[in-house]
């Protein structure tokens, strides 16, 4: 019988609930999963007619109901190992996910990622899909940065919805501790960070993984994202500090050297970037924070801030500020002799 697009995900969903070792769902748990996946709601007609159909040919899934709690029950696959996608790959896809383990298998050896070596492995071993084993790729990575540790089960927790208890370690404050609802975890500049709703204060807050000094699961019923859409959260801004006010975006003028302005040019600093009236100019449009300053003040000497005024002044005092620092060496070095 033919599948439609909307049925074959409902079936990946459901797939990935009843092959799941370490949770089981029962009926409303299952609505829920397939409703969040797929962003509209699923009726309980409709999910049982899916585990039907995915019960007969061509599946044969073996989806088992196991009474609970008097009536209730919770549903999953009787052989641990099946899925009904286990033999569904084109020789185009397997190409790709060849590929992918390449990739992937970069990251083998960082403690952090040990979870990958297993990942990586079960795909070899299901896929036949063994990686090259020349070393043909470089990612930028740090080893030695804090925070890499926490890294893999941080991933689990934002995965499985599970609520954290943090100690954080700002650079300018005592360790805090907080209860946070992970959502999404990004890296910038060679750093890994955590978004999550920080139960105290109500609000998306940032956790560089770095300045985690302790973490473990909390108790506090785990509420669920239903305010930001990280696929545009970080639009307009440079990195990873969006403000927690609402605030205005600005057009950001630049000027480079003419050494430097090719440079920009071929790899545009925001992706509102477009080329100022003025020759060797740029234009950005983003909301200004402490990675906009950086970006500017990493391309001294050869950048010139044009407007706004209030930014120009700020780069110009960061300057004098430096500047001053290697005058007073020198001074001190013409006392002592």
């Amino acid at each position: 019988m033919p599948v439609n697009k909307n049925a074959y995900l409902r079936y990946q969903y459901l797939d990935i609930c009843f092959s799941n070792k370490q949770r089981r769902f029962n009926i409303d748990e299952l609505i829920d999963f397939v409703s969040d996946k797929l962003g509209y709601n699923v009726s309980m007609r409709q999910i049982r007619e899916d585990m039907s159909n995915m019960r007969l040919a061509p599946y044969h899934a073996p989806i088992k109901a196991v009474p609970y709690d008097g009536k209730k029950c919770y549903y999953h696959y009787s052989d641990p190992e099946f899925s009904i996608f286990n033999n569904e790959l084109t020789m185009e896809e397997v190409t790709n996910l060849r590929s992918t383990i390449e990739m992937l298998g970069r990251y083998r050896g960082i403690p952090a990622n040990a979870w990958l070596e297993e990942v990586i492995s079960n795909l070899e071993y299901r896929f036949g899909c063994k990686a090259n084993s020349e070393n043909l790729i470089a990612f930028e990575q740090n080893d030695m940065l804090k925070g890499l540790e926490h890294l893999s089960r941080i991933i689990d927790a934002t995965i499985s919805h599970q609520t954290l208890e943090i100690t954080y370690q700002s650079f300018w404050e005592e360790p805090r501790l907080c209860i946070v609802h992970p959502y999404y975890i990004k890296q910038y500049n060679s750093r890994w960070f955590l978004f999550g709703l920080n139960q105290t204060n109500e609000r998306i807050e940032n956790y560089a993984l770095d300045r985690i000094e302790f973490f473990k699961y909390s108790q506090c019923p785990f509420i669920k994202n239903s305010t930001v859409d990280f696929e545009t959260y970080f639009d307009d801004v440079i990195g990873v500090s969006v403000p927690y006010e609402e605030t205005p975006k600005e057009s950001i003028v630049l000027r480079f050297s003419d050494y430097r302005f090719p440079y920009v040019v071929s790899k545009p600093l925001h992706k509102s970037q477009k080329l100022g009236q003025e020759p060797n100019t740029i234009c950005i449009s983003v909301k200004p924070n402490r990675e906009l300053s950086q970006q500017i003040l990493s391309f001294i000497p050869d950048v010139e801030v044009l407007s706004p005024e209030w930014l120009r002044n700020e780069i110009r005092d960061k300057l004098k500020d430096n500047l001053q620092k290697y005058l007073s060496m020198h001074e001190d070095c013409t006392d002592n002799h």
